[in-house]
């Protein structure tokens, strides 16, 4: 959806028009889902989504249209991923699966696509967080270097270098996973 039709959607939904809210949530959830998965486990990507859009029908009444609508959203949601983070380091979990085994061989069927995803997800998840946020807003989620500093809150010659240093970084970890680029001896 053009941005000028997420403003007006925006606009609306902070005078109470419910419907432009609905509307604004579906044309934007792709996008904001896409942006906080790599900033999260896939598991919580879906309820970080939600806590953002929580957080933003909250501050609907203040957006002013200086930025984009995405590039609000996904202000937001950079500090909705920042604060799971925080939460997690502070009271880690622990999960119960009786039957590991049982479960790993289940999806093998699904094995290469399962383990492409994952393996991106590592590389991604290897980066240094700043590194990380600035690839997945430009990279990712097809923020400008200038909307991915208003984000991230740096200058944009920031992005530029932490987008160039993960390319970088990611094509490094890819060498050093490949199997012909290992050496034994």
């Amino acid at each position: 959806m053009p941005e000028p039709d997420l403003t007006a959607l925006a606009a609306a939904a902070a005078a109470g028009d419910r419907d432009a809210l609905t509307d604004l949530i579906r044309a934007t959830q792709h996008d904001v889902l896409r942006f906080l998965t790599p900033l999260s486990s896939h598991g919580d990507a879906e309820d970080l989504a939600q806590e953002t859009y929580l957080r933003a029908v909250r501050a609907l009444p203040d957006f002013a249209g200086r930025s984009s609508v995405r590039t609000w959203l996904f202000a937001i949601a950079r500090h909705v991923a920042a604060d799971a983070v925080r939460l997690a380091g502070r009271r880690p979990r622990a999960a119960s699966l009786p039957d590991w085994q049982a479960t790993a061989d289940a999806v093998a069927p699904q094995q290469s696509r399962f383990e492409e995803q994952h393996a991106l997800q590592d590389l991604l998840a290897g980066l240094d967080p700043d590194r990380r946020e600035a690839f997945v807003a430009t990279q990712i989620a097809g923020l400008s270097y200038a909307e991915a500093a208003e984000v991230c809150d740096c200058p944009v010659g920031t992005i530029r270098s932490r987008v160039a240093r993960a390319r970088e970084d990611l094509v490094a970890a890819v060498s050093d996973t490949r199997p012909e680029q290992r050496r034994i001896g």
